[in-house]
């Protein structure tokens, strides 16, 4: 199999996990799938640069952070607001347990919209993707004691937020 054949293979299997990241990031459905596509766009205009034995995720994942931390700055440049909907999931599911489940899965996800971005990357990076504390610092760019710090507070204030709905 060829590197190129490989990296797509690879990114290929990342999607579902960078659509939730590019989720957790935006906290909006259309903009995560801007940013998934430009994120797919650029890693594979910039293969070449991806060192093969490394982790491919890790890469990636920073990559879509750089592309969404450009397009807040774009945005703030031309002084448009973002402001994100307080939207459910309706998936139709039948059952009042699945039902419950969404309902849950809506409050978890607009306590974790209330957290500073910093706080929010933090949490989703290690309790929702599961990397590590040194490669979710890594991706963050930022030494692994701020990313200690900043995923502390952030769980205390997702437990409060969750708290009061409870």
């Amino acid at each position: 199999m060829s590197t190129t054949t490989s990296f797509c293979t690879q990114l290929t299997a990342l999607l579902p996990r960078l659509r939730r990241f590019a989720r957790g990031l935006t906290q909006d459905a259309a903009d995560a799938d801007d940013l998934c596509q430009q994120t797919v766009e650029r890693a594979l205009k910039a293969r070449t640069q991806w060192e093969e034995g490394t982790r491919l995720d890790a890469w990636v994942y920073r990559i879509m952070r750089n592309q969404w931390i450009d397009e807040i700055r774009a945005r703030t440049r031309r002084s448009q607001t973002f402001t994100h909907e307080d939207e459910g999931v309706n998936v139709g599911t039948p059952g009042a347990p699945a039902a419950e489940s969404l309902v849950e899965l809506g409050n978890v996800e607009r306590a974790l919209a209330r957290l500073p971005d910093e706080q929010r990357e933090a949490v989703v990076l290690v309790m929702i993707e599961g990397f590590a504390y040194k490669e979710a610092a890594e991706i963050l760019d930022i030494p692994q004691g701020t990313l200690t710090s900043r995923l502390g507070r952030g769980r205390e204030a997702l437990l409060r937020e969750l708290g009061e709905k409870a």
